[in-house]
């Protein structure tokens, strides 16, 4: 049995009788997920290496072969994705030459031809963006967050992220109008409408959406990384406790560290030896820290490669 901060390699991969769930896998995407069984995964959450940029830090993919590059992780992602399953792509396409590439946009129009359903957009409003100055742009505050399924009906707890009311309701609800206690439609012909009078009582709302989350701040040894509350509010919606969480690209490991706290079971991988270690340092200090109900019995048999 492999233990929890043991580096697990690609040949033992292939040898291997069991592969057990909350470790951080030492190794290529594609050839670690190829020894992965079908729909064992309830949430891909990654971030994959930007195309053409920080190559000092981790290999970036060249804009011009994004795509082809990520088919083939995106097809075994599929697989070991449960049918009930989210995925989500954190991504932002790169400006080169004054112009905005499009590898994004091809890359969502390759993956529906593979079989994904594009279900839904989010948008990450990074609130404490790096400034900059372009002659034809101004500074990136937002990043996308892809949310791709195998079926129209998906596992989602809308309830667990919800928000509260906020201080305007105390205001605006003291005394309605008799228009307040209807549906409103829009005058302008959308087809939309509200009633306000349906707020009355409620501590909570439904968010946007749109994610306002500051960027990771603290010197966590990597280049890109996210913050915690990225990955944990997409675990909320879509996973419950338990259920198993994989980033192929795990980085400084905050998807798992995430995981971790939420009484998720995580799987990692990563390539360069260097965020290895690092995501495991993350992994190892949340969990001597954290007090949870995690069941840590739990064991896949991966198919062999």
């Amino acid at each position: 049995m492999v233990t929890q901060l043991e580096v697990i390699s690609e040949p033992e991969l292939k040898s291997a009788s069991a592969l057990e769930v909350d470790r951080i896998i030492h190794g290529d995407c594609l050839t670690v997920l190829k020894s992965l069984p079908d729909n064992c995964c309830d949430l891909i959450f990654t971030s994959p290496p930007y195309a053409d940029n920080r190559q000092k830090t981790y290999k970036g993919v060249p804009t011009d072969t994004y795509v082809d590059w990520f088919l083939p992780i995106s097809a075994e992602l599929k697989r070991v994705l449960k049918p009930e399953g989210s995925f989500i792509l954190n991504i932002k396409e790169r400006a080169i030459d004054g112009e905005r590439q499009t590898y994004v946009l091809e890359l969502i129009l390759a993956m529906r031809k593979q079989g994904w359903l594009w279900t839904e957009e989010y948008i990450w409003h990074k609130k404490n963006c790096y400034p900059g100055k372009w002659p034809n742009r101004f500074r990136d505050a937002w990043e996308r967050c892809l949310h791709f399924t195998k079926q129209k009906k998906f596992k989602m707890f809308q309830d667990a992220v919800m928000l509260p009311m906020g201080d305007w309701a105390k205001r605006r609800l003291v005394k309605l109008s008799e228009t307040d206690k209807i549906r409103d439609v829009s005058r302008v012909g959308s087809g939309f409408g509200k009633n306000v009078s349906h707020w009355l009582g409620k501590k909570y709302v439904y968010p946007t959406n749109v994610l306002h989350l500051s960027t990771e701040c603290a010197n966590r040894g990597h280049s890109a990384s996210f913050p915690e509350a990225l990955p944990m509010w997409f675990i909320k919606l879509f996973t419950e406790e338990n259920d198993l969480v994989l980033d192929p690209f795990i980085g400084s490991g905050t998807t798992a560290t995430a995981g971790i706290k939420l009484n998720r079971h995580y799987l990692g991988i990563e390539m360069m030896e260097g965020y290895h270690k690092l995501a495991i340092e993350s992994v190892q200090k949340v969990s001597n820290g954290h007090k949870g109900t995690r069941n840590s019995n739990r064991q896949m048999s991966p198919r062999l490669l």
